[in-house]
């Protein structure tokens, strides 16, 4: 194997106490990271493994290991979750750069689910989200790596009775200052594991001039499991004695089952039972094709509840009113009202973004054994402490019963920082002797999510006579997501997520108000996708921004570098894209280039997007340019991948992405009609860094943020025709010619 993998394939595994690890197997590492795992599903089954249980180490204030063993393989304990963003590959390389291993030395095992060892810094609690590995695990891991570094050396300078200062390290392996003696680590695991543990902030990490692995294009560490086959996902788990449900769940948010044809249903081959619990049925078989055949024999229909009569146009209409009173404050600088009053000239609109699902290629499924004294879940999570603690929650078992085997995840998006897939196949498995392992279809998949929130903005921007903005209000109305999720993060009514890139757009803006309105839709879950409010509020703001300058009569880029001298690092990126785009380079008719700013997730990024729109009003994004200031990276392939794909996931939702309701029910149901971009469709992404020392800064949400924001605008320079509700309405932008 190419990279940090370890795994395992069984239910129980054989756990040891750390005295008893330390002892007889090697060194183990406490740092800011802690614990070890009961579980780890990688790849294909290898040997079974040993694993340490969790407990401090050490002088840190420890919530991870390292595990260094006499083979001198590392293994990597890790609360991050692999769901495509090559994550695995960037914090592995950061405990590899300072332990002075390669990366094909590290293995890395997926971490318990522990609130108290395993924090997110930058979110608060242990999950997977916000763009934030790199930077809540930049100095932890680093300092890992240093410390592993020190014992080792110090085990090795011990045995040859030598200064540790006149010792190195490289490639896992120990040196003394004539490189003719030389001792593994494996070697020198259990002699380091009896030295005291020097405080992570006593060592002196490297200086980004000395880095040989970090900044460096590695090749990710899980292309050849998911190239061969051996990489495993939640859906792809298999039990002794496993059996396999089918589920449909009611199609109206409240309603419930009213009729069940289970006679019908357990007539089918291999079908073994019926579970009815009222606002889901599951089909159990002993296969997928035998649970489905039941499903549709079981003939269901349904009690729709309260909601079923809800749809778009009440949503709408409710936004509408609620968005004319004022809401929780978010800025207010100056007085923007009177600005307002005194402008040469003034700009009023509304922007509409709708619901999105998330559509990850790997549905939602759960395999679940529930027995009377602990409950094991195989599933890709992204929030294995929520997820654990709502299942102890429901079945009244305490939560180290709760036994949580992660899972590579087929794309998460924020989906599955959710754990309702999870709760719902626990409330089946209750009714099911032994493991069973539950499935949604496409179908239940797209019309069962929890969707990015519908908003809608209120925008008025004052002008003075050079066209410069002199006051701004931007009011945001639809769901929080936060207030479910983080409520204490909720202050006054305020979501700070609802309102990101909206308070603090790049801009000089000496009359700024922004204020957040929470609207809730009925029969409607919100969440995560992708990031949630930048995903809009940008949009929104650069779009704003572009009828600004249009108002002013000035270049679009032109206007926005007057209102970014104060702020260096946006001006790079703009300048940087638009240089790249070739912005002032002439374009055939009906072709127009657009840009957009952002500065979120701690990254500022700028891009150019270069369309076509046909006399039909159809639009071919032909060309996508992206300058991206992330602070310090760590691996540039890694970054580029991120831009593309979530360049793609954001045009794709510009372009198709809309949920809408109908009787309570969501419309769409498969790619047929929640469209996902296809290869013809695809433009060209070229993605430009600018490296330099600020801390780093999250990348995987960044563009799929700011290019709707950037198409729209190239609509505009195309047709002259403004976009102000997505996804893109191709009807309104026909030639009248």
């Amino acid at each position: 194997m190419n990279g940090p993998i370890l795994s395992e394939q069984v239910a129980e595994e054989t756990v040891m106490s750390r005295r008893a690890f330390l002892q007889g197997t090697g060194l183990l590492l406490g740092f800011s990271l802690t614990g070890a795992s009961t579980s780890s599903v990688f790849a294909a089954p290898t040997p079974k493994v040993q694993v340490v249980e969790n407990e401090v180490a050490g002088t840190f204030a420890p919530n991870g290991f390292i595990r260094i063993n006499p083979t001198g393989m590392v293994v990597l304990i890790i609360p991050m979750v692999e769901m495509g963003q090559g994550v695995y590959t960037s914090l592995s390389m950061l405990l590899a750069e300072e332990l002075e291993v390669k990366l094909d030395q590290i293995q890395v095992q997926h971490a318990p689910p522990n609130h108290a060892l395993y924090v997110n810094s930058i979110i608060g609690i242990q999950n997977t989200g916000g763009s934030a590995s790199v930077r809540a695990f930049w100095t932890p891991l680093r300092q890992a790596g240093a410390v592993g570094r020190n014992l080792l050396i110090g085990a090795a300078a011990k045995r040859w009775n030598v200064d540790p200062a006149t010792c190195r390290a490289k490639d896992g392996i120990v040196f003394d200052a004539s490189g003719a003696k030389h001792l593994s680590y494996g070697e020198l695991a259990t002699a380091a594991a009896k030295l005291p543990v020097p405080p992570a902030a006593s060592v002196k990490l490297k200086e980004p001039k000395d880095f040989t692995l970090i900044g460096t294009r590695a090749r990710r560490v899980d292309s050849s499991i998911k190239v061969d086959g051996r990489a495993l996902y939640g859906i792809d788990t298999r039990l002794p004695g496993m059996k396999v449900a089918a589920v449909a769940i009611s199609p109206v948010l409240g309603g419930k089952a009213k009729a069940v044809d289970e006679k019908a249903a357990l007539a089918v081959k291999g079908v073994r039972q019926v579970v009815n619990i009222d606002e889901a049925v599951a089909v159990v078989a002993d296969h997928m094709g035998a649970a489905k055949k039941g499903l549709e024999a079981a003939a269901i229909t349904w009690d729709d509840g309260p909601n079923g009569k809800i749809s778009n146009a009440d949503i709408v209409k409710q936004l509408e009113e609620a968005s004319k009173k004022p809401g929780a404050v978010a800025r207010n600088d100056g007085d923007a009202e009177e600005a307002l009053a005194a402008a040469t000239q003034r700009v009023d609109t509304i922007y509409q973004v709708p619901f999105l699902a998330h559509a990850a290629m790997e549905p939602m499924n759960c395999t679940v054994h529930q027995q009377k004294d602990r409950c094991d879940i195989w599933v890709g999570t992204q929030a294995p402490t929520i997820t654990q603690s709502l299942v102890a929650e429901l079945t009244g078992l305490p939560k180290e019963a709760i036994k949580i085997h992660n899972h590579l995840i087929g794309g998460g998006f924020g989906r599955r920082l959710e754990a309702d897939g999870t709760v719902l196949a626990v409330k089946i498995a209750r009714h099911v002797d032994g493991p069973v392992k539950v499935i949604w279809s496409r179908e239940e998949d797209i019309q069962h999510d929890m969707y990015r929130p519908y908003y809608l903005d209120r925008l008025s921007a004052g002008l003075d006579a050079a066209g410069k903005p002199v006051a701004w209000t931007h009011r945001i109305a639809g769901s929080s997501v936060m207030a479910r999720y983080y409520p204490p993060y909720v202050k006054d009514g305020l979501d700070p997520d609802a309102v990101e890139a909206a308070a603090e757009p790049p801009y000089a803006l000496p009359s700024i108000r922004v204020d957040f309105v929470r609207v809730e839709p009925p029969g409607v879950r919100t969440s995560w996708w992708r990031g949630v409010g930048p995903t809009h509020n940008v949009f929104v703001v650069e779009s704003f921004i572009d009828e600004l300058a249009h108002a002013a009569k000035q270049d679009p880029v032109t206007y926005r570098k007057g209102l970014l001298g104060h702020n260096p690092r946006a001006l790079a990126v703009l300048s940087l894209a638009a240089e790249k785009a070739g912005w002032a380079s002439p374009l055939p008719a009906r072709h127009g280039r657009g840009i957009s700013v952002q500065f979120a997730y701690g990254s500022y990024t700028s891009q150019v997007a270069e369309v076509e729109v046909a006399a039909d009003g159809s639009v071919k994004v032909k060309r996508i340019v992206c300058a991206l200031d992330c602070g310090m990276y760590v691996n540039p392939d890694t970054i580029e991948a991120q831009v593309q794909g979530g360049t793609l996931f954001g045009l794709t939702a510009a372009l198709h992405g809309s949920i809408t309701f109908k009787d309570g029910r969501v419309e769409q149901s498969n790619f047929d009609n929640y469209l996902p971009m296809r290869i013809d469709e695809a433009p060209v992404v070229e993605t430009h860094l600018i490296k330099n020392a600020e801390a780093p800064g999250g990348v995987g949400e960044a563009p799929t943020a700011i290019v709707s924001a950037a198409v729209t605008n190239a609509i505009f320079a195309a047709t002259g025709k403004r976009v102000r509700s997505l996804p893109i309405d191709t009807n309104s932008l026909k030639s009248s010619s």
